[in-house]
């Protein structure tokens, strides 16, 4: 920047004529060019300064630390906090780190206890120990987590994975999740990354096992309602058998009343012709049977004929 100066300087010295149409002559000239060079020179000292002190201090934006690297002694052991801090100028140059917690996600393909491919993804919150800035930038740079952080948590996924059958997975996710979280805080300790929270965010089974588990709840669904079936058959055979049990008994009855009371069956055939009668009178057919046949005969000799039938009846019963 100085140098700029001094050339643009220099030029403009350069353009000043030499001599005048007034008096002086190469005076004049010469003391023109010497002012002109001691105004460069003044310009290269406010040029250096502002430079100096322009670069002589930066800014730690809040969230953020950062360390110094000299060109002397490398590395200085020192973190500096948020806020305005001082440098040499060319001789050092801050680097900033960003200590505030951010996300990176991974998902893998790995296999379960069972040797069923499972494909989980991991979600971790993380950000860098600020009492260990020096060491990370000295061995992992700016970019220490895309250097670190994908291999960790895959490996320590698949390990904890490896531990766990299909089924476990989901019945026990909570704990899966805690094994992978104590696993990548350790490993992820020797590297100065601290971790926030560590939680599985997708599990997904492949084809055919989804396949299987389907067919398999289909089966106990299946296996259910069959059992649901001969539940309601065991309860249709009692229905039968007490409703049989219900029509014998009602014979026996019956039996019993005809051989008795005979009138029990007057009683009955006179219901009989009653609503015979009504269905009768009710259709708008003629009818040709007679009166016997339709049991509406209830006068004459009908009812002999009926005692008769009642009394052979009544020795078959006793029989």
């Amino acid at each position: 920047m100085a140098q700029k100066f001094k050339e643009a300087f220099q030029k403009m010295a350069q353009n000043i004529p030499k001599g005048g149409s007034g008096g002086g002559g190469p005076n004049r000239g010469a003391g023109a060019a010497a002012a002109a060079g001691r105004a460069a020179g003044a310009l290269m000292m406010a040029g250096g300064l502002g430079y100096g002190a322009y670069n002589s201090v930066y800014t730690v934006d809040g969230g953020h630390r950062a360390v110094v690297f000299n060109r002397i002694m490398g590395m200085k052991p020192v973190v500096y906090n948020e806020g305005l801090n001082f440098n040499i100028p060319w001789f050092e140059w801050p680097i900033v780190y960003d200590i505030r917690t951010r996300p990176v996600n991974l998902q893998t393909l790995t296999g379960s206890k069972d040797l069923q491919m499972v494909t989980i993804g991991i979600r971790v919150l993380h950000r860098p120990d600020p009492n260990h800035l020096v060491w990370i930038y000295r061995h992992l740079g700016t970019n220490y987590d895309e250097r670190v952080l994908p291999s960790l948590m895959n490996e320590c996924a698949k390990a904890v994975v490896a531990r766990y059958d299909a089924n476990e997975l989901l019945t026990k996710r909570e704990q899966v999740s805690a094994a992978i979280s104590q696993e990548l805080k350790q490993r992820s300790g020797v590297f100065h990354v601290l971790l926030e929270d560590v939680a599985i965010t997708h599990l997904a089974f492949s084809p055919e096992y989804a396949k299987a588990v389907e067919a398999k709840q289909v089966a106990q669904q299946d296996a259910a309602r069959a059992k649901y079936i001969v539940l309601g058959a065991q309860q249709e055979k009692k229905t039968i058998i007490t409703k049989a049990r219900g029509e014998a008994e009602s014979a026996e009855l019956i039996g019993n009343a005809v051989r008795k009371n005979p009138g029990f069956m007057k009683l009955r055939r006179i219901d009989a012709a009653k609503e015979i009668a009504d269905i009768v009178a009710g259709s708008g057919n003629k009818v040709y049977l007679n009166a016997d046949s339709l049991l509406l005969n209830l006068l004459g000799d009908a009812d002999d004929k009926f005692e008769k039938s009642v009394h052979g009846q009544s020795k078959w019963f006793s029989k």
